[in-house]
Order: C-alpha cells, then sequence, then structure tokens
C-alpha cells in the first residue's frame, strides 16, 4: 500500500537542497532574464520535490510512481535549463559542474526508489 511520509524520503529532502540551490544560483541572473529561464529553471526546479510529496499522498504505489516518473522528468528539465544558463554564460563551469552532478545524483536516487516500489495486485 502507498501512502509515505514524504518529508521522511532522501529523495525529497535532497531535491529541497537542490532548489534551494538553483534559487540561490538564479538570484544573479540577468534582470531580463526574470520571465524566462530564471522562472523557468525555478519552475522545474520546484517541480521535483512537489511531485514526490504529491505522489506520496497518492493511495497506491502504482500512482505514487506515476508522480516519481514526473519527478525524473522535471529533474532532466531542470539539467537542460542549467545547460543552457551554463551556454549562454550566466553559470560559471564550476556552479554548472556542481549543479549537474546534484541532478544526476538526484535523479539516480528517484530511480533506485521507483525501481524499489512494488505494484499491488
Amino acid at each position: 500500500m502507498g501512502m509515505h511520509n514524504y518529508r521522511e524520503l532522501k529523495i525529497w529532502q535532497r531535491s529541497m537542497d537542490f532548489v534551494v540551490k538553483v534559487y540561490e544560483i538564479s538570484a544573479n541572473f540577468p534582470k531580463e532574464e526574470r520571465y524566462g529561464l530564471t522562472s523557468q529553471l525555478r519552475s522545474c526546479a520546484v517541480s521535483v520535490p512537489s511531485n514526490i510529496s504529491e505522489g506520496a499522498g497518492r493511495g497506491t504505489n502504482k500512482q505514487f510512481k506515476r508522480f516519481l516518473e514526473f519527478s525524473m522528468g522535471s529533474i532532466n528539465e531542470a539539467q537542460t535549463q542549467i545547460e543552457l544558463a551554463h551556454r549562454i554564460k550566466h553559470i560559471q563551469q564550476e556552479v554548472y559542474n556542481i549543479l549537474i552532478d546534484e541532478a544526476l545524483q538526484i535523479y539516480k536516487m528517484i530511480l533506485s526508489f521507483y525501481n524499489s516500489l512494488k505494484d499491488e495486485i
């Protein structure tokens, strides 16, 4: 049966920390990016822990897994936004490396948790 306490999940905790990093770093983006890249990057980053928490409240593991899939899509989207920010020189190489590595680690954690959930019959 589903119903997990999302606050106890490492994937939720780590993705929340990732959102904080994204907010801190994107605060330094140019003002003209406020409604563009800044907004887009923050939105997909926020979507990761949001979908984990929403899915955790669903009644079945099958439903939870669906929201974990959304989270994996959002962390991939965040990587694309980070890549773009780096290419247009809003993010330095060192910061880029840190964010991309963290995003990859979170993706792997979510995938591992996803694969550990058993579908009910």
